[in-house]
C-alpha cells in the first residue's frame, strides 16, 4: 500500500519526541554518564578498573548496574526487561531482545543458551511489542570450530559431531522463532569465523523464509567486501526461492581485525576509511530499496544520514513505512533521537536491547564505552541533544 506520508517532515532534531520517554531524573542522569564516556581517559580507566573489580571479586556490581549497565541493559532476566519494554512501546518503539552473555565453550552452555533463546522467544511470542530476538552463533559452538570452519581445514570426526550439533541447535532456534511469528536476527562476527556464520544463517532462510523473513543475516559494511556477498546472498535467495534478509551494521571489530591482519600479515578487510564504509553502506541501503520487499532490511545504525536516506528512499517509492520488510533499529541507551522521531512518523523502529546477569554483559557494556568514546562527534551529539531537552524543560 502507498504511502501518504511526507518525507520532509521527518526531523531527527525534535528532542521533545526523542526523550519523551525520559523522566527529568533520567534525563539528567544519562547527561552524567555521556560526560564521563566523552573522556577517553576515564573511559580506558574506568573499562581497566571494572574489569580488575569483577576478575578479583570487589562488591561493584551495584555500581555497575546502576549506571552504565542501566542505561545500556533491558535488566538480567526476561521478566526485568518487561517494564522497558513497555516503556518504549507507549512511544511506539518496539524491542530487539538480545541475550548479552558472549562466546562460551562447553556444550552445556551451548544447551544452556539455546534454550535461553526459546525462552526469550517464548517471552517474545507473548508480547507483540517484541518481534525480533537476536543471537550469535558463538553462543552456540566454539570459536576455534568456527575458525576452522572457516578456514576449510579438515575437521576430526568430533568436530564434524560438533558441527551437526550446531546446526541442529540452530535449527531449534530457527524453527521456534518461525512457529512463534517471531524474527531472529544472527549477529556478524569476526571475518575469520563468518562465512561459515554466512552458511549456516542462509540454510536457516532457505528452510524458513519461504512466504517471509523469519531468519535475518548481518553485514558489516565496514569490511570491503560485504557490498559484493550481499548481492551474492540475494541472487542465492531468488535462485532457492526464499526471502534474503539482512541486518545492515556498519561493524563492531574494527581495530581487532585490522591488528590481527597486520600481525599475521594479510591484507585488511577492513575499508580503508570511514568514508568507504559510509558509501558501501548507504550503496546496500540503495540495493535493498530496489529489490524492497524481496529483500527484508534492517537499517542498524546511529548514522542519521543513512536513516534519512532508507526512510526517504522508500517513501519515493510509495512503501508504506510500516512495511514488515523495513526496520530500523538502534541501541538502546544511545540515539533516541532517530529511534522515536522514526516510530512518531509511523516507520517500524526499534531498540536492541541487550539482558543477562551483569558480570556476563561487562564485555558488551565495556565494547559501547569505548565505542561511545571513540566514534567522532557520536557523545557530542548525544549531550547537545539532550542539553536541548533539558534547556526546553527548564532544566538546569
Amino acid at each position: 500500500m502507498a504511502s501518504t506520508s511526507n518525507p520532509t517532515a521527518l526531523s531527527f532534531d525534535n528532542t521533545e519526541v526523542a526523550f519523551a520517554g525520559k523522566s527529568n531524573r533520567e534525563l539528567r542522569k544519562a547527561y552524567w554518564l555521556f560526560r564521563v564516556m566523552n573522556s577517553h581517559t576515564v573511559v580506558d580507566v574506568g573499562t581497566h578498573l571494572t574489569r580488575i573489580a569483577f576478575q578479583i571479586g570487589l562488591p561493584v556490581k551495584t555500581l555497575v548496574k546502576r549506571t552504565i549497565y542501566q542505561q545500556f541493559c533491558g535488566g538480567e532476566t526476561l521478566p526485568e526487561t518487561a517494564p522497558l519494554v513497555e516503556r518504549l512501546a507507549q512511544n511506539r518503539v518496539s524491542t530487539i531482545l538480545d541475550y548479552g552473555v558472549e562466546a562460551k565453550e562447553s556444550e552445556a552452555e551451548f544447551d544452556q543458551n539455546v534454550e535461553e533463546q526459546r525462552r526469550a522467544i517464548a517471552f517474545a511470542n507473548g508480547n507483540r511489542q517484541v518481534p525480533y530476538v537476536s543471537c550469535k552463533v558463538t553462543g552456540y559452538a566454539s570459536f576455534d570450530l568456527l575458525e576452522k570452519m572457516h578456514a576449510r581445514q579438515p575437521l576430526s570426526s568430533g568436530e564434524e559431531a560438533a558441527v551437526a550439533r550446531l546446526r541442529q541447535r540452530l535449527d531449534q532456534i530457527g524453527a521456534a522463532a518461525a512457529q512463534s511469528d517471531v524474527a531472529l536476527y544472527i549477529d556478524a562476527e569476526e571475518s575469520w569465523i563468518q562465512d561459515p556464520i554466512d552458511t549456516l544463517t542462509e540454510e536457516l532462510m532457505s528452510r524458513y523464509n519461504r512466504e517471509k523473513p523469519v531468519i535475518f543475516n548481518t553485514a558489516q559494511l565496514y569490511r570491503h567486501d560485504r557490498l559484493a556477498y550481499l548481492q551474492q546472498a540475494h541472487e542465492r535467495a531468488e535462485q532457492g526461492g526464499y526471502v534474503f534478509a539482512v541486518k545492515l551494521v556498519r561493524g563492531a571489530y574494527m581495530e581487532k581485525e585490522r591488528e590481527r591482519a597486520r600481525q599475521l600479515g594479510y591484507p585488511s578487510p577492513i575499508q580503508p576509511d570511514k568514508a568507504a564504509t559510509d558509501r558501501d553502506y548507504d550503496q546496500a541501503l540503495q540495493f535493498c530499496l530496489e529489490h524492497f520487499p524481496r529483500i527484508a532490511f534492517c537499517v542498524a545504525t546511529h548514522n542519521e544520514t543513512s536513516c534519512m536516506l532508507a526512510a526517504q528512499g522508500a517513501l519515493d517509492r510509495g512503501a508504506d513505512p510500516h512495511h514488515p520488510a523495513l526496520h530500523f533499529a538502534q541501541l538502546y541507551g544511545m540515539s533516541d533521537h532517530i529511534s522515536f522521531n522514526l516510530a512518531k512518523a509511523g516507520f517500524n523502529a526499534s531498540k536492541y536491547v541487550p539482558y543477562g546477569p551483569v558480570r556476563d554483559v561487562i564485555p558488551y557494556l565495556i565494547r559501547r564505552a569505548e565505542e561511545n568514546s571513540s566514534v567522532a562527534g557520536q557523545m557530542g551529539r548525544e549531550l547537545g541533544l539532550i542539553r536541548t531537552e533539558m534547556k526546553r524543560r527548564g532544566l538546569k
